[in-house]
């Protein structure tokens, strides 16, 4: 298959639903689509993913903001600020 796809499940509650998401060794982005708030919080709160949209597609992405994934999706987060900080060991030296 060529293109962009996605895979559907239908579970019974919530609750399976995040463990179905987090029976993964992988964690970049997840979303969920729903008119209920709480719902969406609630996994939100629960998946282990380092980006959770809301009644949104995974592609988009705020430059300003952290972004990458938990577990083996990534190496640490990106964005200006804190690609530096990834990148970088903050020391202090102290001269008496």
């Amino acid at each position: 298959m060529f293109g962009p796809a996605v895979a559907l499940t239908r579970v019974g509650d919530i609750d399976r639903a995040i463990a179905i998401a987090n029976d993964t060794n992988y964690g970049l982005s997840a979303s969920i689509f729903t008119q209920d708030i709480d719902r969406a919080i609630k996994y939100a709160q629960n998946v282990d993913s380092g980006n959770i949209h809301i009644n949104w597609g995974t592609m988009w992405r705020a430059d300003m903001m952290p972004y990458g994934g938990v577990k083996d999706s990534g190496m640490g987060k990106e964005g200006p600020k804190y690609t530096v900080q990834e990148m970088t060991e903050t020391k202090m030296v102290v001269i008496h």
